[in-house]
């Protein structure tokens, strides 16, 4: 057996150096004498070569077998070929490997790869390829650090880098200037997996056909069978599950986890969809978030839409600006508009009713096309069906538009006694606020009332029933009209927003009547004060009658007896 003596490790490092323009690494001259170490010491032991010896080494670390294998080859070193044509044009490129017919046909430059006939076969200064497969990277010329394992893989590529395709006709018709950074730094693991791209960058699909129609498109992550198949020029998608995106043409910025997620998107962007067939109608609609199975599942082109939950949002269609947050929560909505349901099955019903806002399991469960309502509390306001304007915290409420229901009041027994309860009060607004306070410390303008009460001389009480609507038991009723209050004195009427006269301000006639009762009362002092000054007057004018009675009567002279003869 022949031995390699130390002259001839010197002479492979020198045209390491030369070939690669870089001096071998102190761990690379270890691999390299480790095996040439052992070859010395095997041959001490007289071991015997095969027999046979086998043909194709030559010079300078070459290895040829086959027609015209290294056929151009002058100064290159450590190359081998194996097969008809490899390496034909190689003549100065070192360290290339090419196993096929016509592997590296044209290569001149250094450290390829090929494994498959034709396998970057039109290679010529390309560099750090590897292409394993028939016809992988056949088209490569100038493009560098590109990996293709499959037939046709990365097949069309001229001038792209850095791009890796794993896979029968993985990245098949990639190309592009890598100037520009087109056709460059793909990933593509799958049969057909990026297989129209063209200059599209910074891709990376996993999968059989993932991103398969993608031409020109860019930082696209697609995971699964035929994930994203139909982007051709959208950026900024990712794509994880079976035909997730699988229609998306030119959308951008989509997210989509599951297997059908947003599996009919086409140019819609910034969706984002998690579980199996989320948003999986969804076409042109934009800014949309789904997670759970079937949320948004119906979406068309409605936007801005959040649905969490399993069928949340699942029949909506054209509705935008909705969010739902539970398992069925705005289940049936179609077109309504600005609606939040959190809970189980809240708004479950409701489909075209806008601005209305249900949290609680239930909430407005029944709601079809009510607006502007609210409902707090498990099945709180579930009586509600198409009546607007409705809040009900804690109880089903009714469809009364323009109304309000909380629970847990009337059943709440709390007396105005004592020095801590109050009485509240409510304004056009809808401000709640303590009703009782009357200290100096909230007042101002402080003055007399004099006559001002005298006004209630002029009001007229009446009896009266409120309307059915507002009392079932026609209860009769008594009280004053307040368009009729306002006309004596506005100021004793509350109105509306409109300014319409709306209540009557009777703790403040209360107040005018203790007025007039105190006056009333003062007057009824001065006259008994007076009654009681006559009273004395005449005792004293009783007393001097009496008395000028019994002076008189004293005074009065003796009766006279006539005698007539």
């Amino acid at each position: 057996m022949k031995t390699i003596n130390l002259e001839t490790i010197a002479r492979f490092n020198e045209i390491l150096t030369t070939s690669t323009g870089r001096a071998p690494a102190p761990t690379r001259h270890c691999f390299l004498l480790i095996p040439l170490v052992i070859v010395c010491l095997w041959t001490s032991l007289k071991a015997q070569a095969v027999n046979p010896p086998p043909d194709g080494g030559y010079p300078n670390f070459t290895t040829a077998e086959g027609q015209n294998a290294l056929f151009s080859l002058t100064t290159g070193s450590a190359n081998t070929a194996v097969g008809w044509f490899s390496l034909w044009g190689n003549a100065e490129g070192s360290f290339n490997t090419a196993t096929g017919a016509g592997a590296l046909l044209f290569n001149t430059a250094d450290e390829n790869t090929a494994f498959g006939a034709a396998a970057l076969l039109f290679n010529t200064s390309g560099v750090n390829n590897t292409a394993t497969g028939a016809a992988a990277l056949l088209n490569n010329t100038e493009g560098g650090g590109n990996t293709a394992v499959g037939d046709r893989a990365l097949f069309s590529n001229a001038t792209g880098i850095t791009n890796t395709a794993v896979g029968h006709n993985a990245l098949f018709t990639n190309n592009g200037n890598p100037s520009f950074g087109e056709g460059s730094f793909n990933c593509a693991f799958g049969a057909r997996a990026l297989f129209a791209n063209s200059t599209g960058h910074y891709n990376n699909a996993f999968g059989t056909s993932a991103l398969e129609s993608n031409t020109t498109g860019e930082d696209n992550t697609a995971s699964g069978y035929q994930a994203l198949l139909e982007n051709t020029t959208g950026n900024f998608n990712t794509a994880t599950g079976a035909t997730a995106l699988f229609s998306n043409t030119t959308g951008v910025q989509n997210t989509a986890n599951g297997a059908f997620a947003l599996f009919n998107n086409i140019d819609a962007g910034a969706n984002t969809a998690t579980g199996a067939t989320a948003l999986f109608s969804n076409t042109t609609g934009v800014q949309n978030t789904a997670n759970g199975a079937f949320a948004l599942f119906n979406n068309i082109d409605a936007g801005a839409n959040t649905a969490t939950g399993y069928n949340a949002l699942g029949n909506n269609t054209t509705g935008g600006v909705n969010t739902a947050d539970g398992h069925s929560a705005l289940a049936n909505n179609t077109t309504g508009v600005q609606n939040t349901a959190i809970g189980v099955g809240a708004l479950g019903d409701n489909t075209i009713g806008d601005n209305d806002t249900a949290i609680g399991a239930g909430a407005l469960s029944d709601n079809t096309t009510g607006n502007g309502n609210i409902a707090l509390g498990a099945l709180a306001g579930d009586n509600v069906t198409t009546a607007n304007n409705v809040i009900a915290i804690g109880t089903s409420g009714a469809d009364v538009s323009n109304s309000c229901f909380i629970g847990q009041i009337y059943s709440n027994v709390q007396p105005v006694v004592g020095t801590d309860p109050d009485v509240v009060t409510i304004n056009s607004d809808g401000r709640l606020g303590r009703a009782s306070v009357s200290s100096r410390r909230y007042k101002h303008d402080i003055k007399p009332m004099d006559t001002a009460s005298e006004t209630l001389y002029a009001l007229k009480p009446v009896s009266f029933r409120y309307h059915e609507q507002y009392d079932a038991t026609q209860t009769i009723a008594f009280g004053l009209i307040a368009e009729e209050v306002a006309e004596v004195y506005p100021d004793l009427v509350g109105r509306n927003s409109e300014g319409q006269p709306e209540s009557v301000r009777y703790e403040q006639i209360n107040a005018m009547l203790l007025n007039e009762f105190l006056k009333e009362h003062r007057r009824m002092e001065e006259q008994d004060k007076r009654i009681e000054e006559l009273t004395a007057q005449l005792k004293q004018q009783a007393a001097q009658i009496h008395k000028v009675s019994a002076q008189l009567e004293a005074n009065k002279p003796a009766p006279q007896v006539v005698n007539n003869p």
